[in-house]
């Protein structure tokens, strides 16, 4: 057994001072002053929380092992605190059937140190020609998305959307136009039309990464209008940066910085409820890519080591959202929305459990980064709330 001691848990709101009993998989007990023969973990001064929970990761493995793999990128999350992640299915093969899904599945279940559960693809190999043979893969996955793809394409889309309802499956959404592509429009005028179809037809319709007012605001009118089952995420580098701090391709992403009007919106949208998760949108790219010039570059910036410390500083500390709502944002939405399996700091729970130090700033610097992907627009900043420890199924995975 497993005793993390004179740690500070979050009940009610408040940080409480609880020691934790792991024994084997589960958590026996949470309560204060446990007294038992166990391997003693000193938590004093730091957070223990449950894993958290990130939906919008790229893996990169199978076929681009060359920027993440995924050994390197779960030890990213498993470093970051973040015990289950969903990865997205921008690979070679695409796991648009069964037989593509089960090669990823296979590497996850011999490499993978957090759980990890795949997306299917919405569209054969993303092209948005043809659906994906969702049938075969509906018992297998959690949520379908042509991630780094906007699909245009209307009558698959409410395609996929059928069977995404048939299945109780979540639709995640890259919403771009084909028109506008990475300007403001090309995002909001796709979110605006997905909006009407996911109204019509009844799913569970779930936006990734939005960037921009005009988003926000027809996802919080379909909320006012009973459709709570259309949701968003937001990324800490759009609450975090606007697109006059670009300095190089470590800056440079899809959706790209936006204005600082657009990312004063994303707070907005996250302090409202509009926004219902933090997602990282961990995408590595070799440094060999990203030293590229900027118009040649690839998307996507690395997030999983940066998620909790980023939220913590700039929201939890500044008094921005409280602690209830930093675990709703972090674990508890994410699970409920994608329908995963459940977590929490409970006895007769899973433990993954991540061990936060809370009081002392770190800085982030690129020879700490576990990820193969160095490419990080947070490098040189301080924080807190870095990860000092993670469990996953009561077994340590990270430990700084």
């Amino acid at each position: 057994m497993i005793l993390i001691k004179n740690g500070f848990v979050i009940e009610n709101n408040q940080l409480v001072q609880k020691d934790v009993l792991i024994d084997g998989e589960i958590i026996k007990r949470v309560c204060s002053n446990i007294e038992t023969e166990a391997q003693v973990i000193d938590a004093t001064n730091l957070l223990v929380m449950p894993g958290a929970v990130d939906v919008h990761v790229h893996l990169r493995e199978p076929g681009y092992e060359y920027k993440e793999t995924i050994k390197t990128g779960t030890q990213s999350a498993a470093k970051g605190g973040v015990t289950s992640i969903m990865s997205m299915p921008n690979l070679n093969p695409c796991p648009d059937c069964l037989d593509h899904l089960e090669v990823q599945k296979k590497i996850i279940q011999k490499d993978a140190i957090v759980n990890v559960y795949p997306f299917g693809s919405v569209t054969v190999n993303e092209e948005d020609k043809e659906l994906s043979n969702i049938d075969e893969m509906a018992n297998e996955i959690y949520g379908l998305s042509d991630d780094g793809r906007g699909v245009n394409n209307l009558e698959i889309l409410a395609k996929a959307m059928e069977l995404a309802k048939k299945y109780n499956l979540t639709i995640a959404s890259h919403a771009e136009d084909n028109v506008y592509k990475y300007a403001p429009e090309g995002e909001y005028i796709a979110v605006r039309r997905e909006i009407e179809l996911a109204k019509k037809i009844g799913c569970k319709y779930h936006f990734c990464h939005m960037s921009t007012k005009e988003s926000f605001d027809a996802i919080r009118k379909a909320h006012q209008d009973g459709y709570t089952n259309i949701t968003c995420e937001v990324s800490p580098h759009h609450l975090a940066l606007n697109q006059d701090q670009i300095i190089n391709a470590n800056f440079k992403m899809n959706p790209p910085l936006r204005s600082e009007e657009n990312r004063l919106a994303t707070i907005e949208a996250l302090l409202d409820g509009t926004a219902s998760m933090i997602a990282s949108d961990h995408a590595p790219h070799s440094e060999e890519e990203k030293s590229l010039e900027y118009d040649k570059c690839p998307n996507g910036i690395i997030g999983l080591e940066t998620m909790i410390p980023i939220i913590y500083t700039q929201f939890v500390k500044t008094g921005l959202i409280d602690l209830n709502r930093f675990l709703d944002i972090l674990v508890y939405n994410p699970i409920n929305i994608f329908n995963l399996p459940k977590r929490d700091l409970k006895e007769g729970m899973i433990a993954d459990i991540a061990i936060i130090d809370i009081n002392n700033e770190e800085t982030y610097v690129k020879e700490d980064i576990v990820s193969m992907g160095k490419n990080s627009p947070f490098i040189g900043n301080s924080y807190y709330g870095f990860n000092k420890m993670t469990f996953v199924k009561g077994k340590v995975v990270y430990k700084k």
